[in-house]
């Protein structure tokens, strides 16, 4: 893959990993990260909740065409139910609901836990950012509005449970996009017949990206501003997944222009690959025997 800090003039592209910290928003944190590394234009992919931490994959410049990968690929996630007590908001956030005596043993938590996995329906809750006629349903929520939702198909890969208390569980969750840890608790909670709400919820990660990689703002306001780009990876860690094709100068600059072209490598009809001249250019898909410009990347200059 290429260097990880790439310019084009004053732009900046890259991904950085950042380990969000509690209590601020995933807007505020991407736009603070923004300014830190002087970006023009940055996107994250996957919200986190204000009281959530964890890993929120921060994209700069060119790496944002990519953006849907991430928000389409399976997450991971580390949580803490507090069990007995049922929250309008489904967190520690919210105002109490019910109170419950808890009669729980660990091979009934377990057996909860195992009810979940696989796919199952979820109805979005209404403190998310969903839009209801152009509005967020927080919004309603806090207006007290209840706006009916569909159900939504999301798959639990794995449930592991990491602690147990006597009033709380630990658990480590493995989930496809969409799925609503808060409500996945509250679902927990009714099947033990107590309920519950979550009190911690830590993002561990996305796709192929890990917190372990991941850094904290103080930790970027620490460096100084012309060291910090070297805390980006390379755009192309977002499609490392896909199959590699690389082009010689001179076809490498008909692709760039967006023109099909020939090309040598192990892929199939229909396959999306990365492709590379002297740098990563984007993505194409082989076709008939030559390689479509699927998504283009603008080229950069090596910092």
């Amino acid at each position: 893959m290429g260097r990880a800090s790439r310019r084009r003039g004053d732009a900046v592209d890259g991904v950085l990993l950042l380990d969000k910290s509690h209590g601020a928003s995933s807007n505020a944190a991407l736009q603070r990260a923004r300014r830190l590394l002087n970006a023009a234009k940055a996107g994250h992919a996957g919200t986190l909740d204000p009281m959530a931490s964890g890993l929120l994959p921060v994209l700069l410049g060119e790496a944002t065409k990519f953006s849907q990968l991430l928000l389409d690929a399976d997450k991971a996630y580390e949580t803490t139910l507090s069990l007995g007590v049922t929250t309008t908001t489904g967190d520690v956030e919210g105002e109490v609901l019910s109170r419950r005596e808890v009669v729980v043993d660990e091979a009934a938590i377990h057996a909860a836990c195992a009810r979940f996995v696989g796919e199952i329906e979820q109805v979005p809750p209404m403190y998310s950012a969903l839009k209801h006629q152009g509005r967020a349903l927080y919004e309603y929520a806090r207006q007290g509005v209840e706006i009916e939702r569909k159900a939504r198909c999301v798959r639990i890969h794995g449930i592991e449970v990491l602690a147990i208390a006597p009033e709380s569980v630990s658990l480590r969750v493995r989930c496809s996009k969409g799925t609503y840890i808060r409500t996945l608790g509250e679902d927990i909670g009714e099947a033990l017949g107590c309920g519950a709400h979550l009190s911690a919820l830590r993002r561990i990660a996305a796709g192929p990206l890990g917190l372990d990689a991941a850094t904290t703002m103080e930790a970027i306001e620490a460096l100084p501003e012309d060291q910090r780009t070297a805390l980006l990876l390379p755009v192309d860690t977002l499609v490392a997944h896909f199959p590699e094709v690389r082009l010689d100068p001179p076809t490498a600059a008909r692709f760039r222009l967006g023109q099909a072209v020939e090309a040598e490598g192990d892929v199939v009809e229909g396959e999306t690959c990365r492709v590379y001249g002297e740098s990563f250019l984007g993505l194409g898909q082989w076709r008939a025997g030559r390689m479509q410009p699927q998504r283009l990347i603008a080229q950069a200059q090596e910092s």
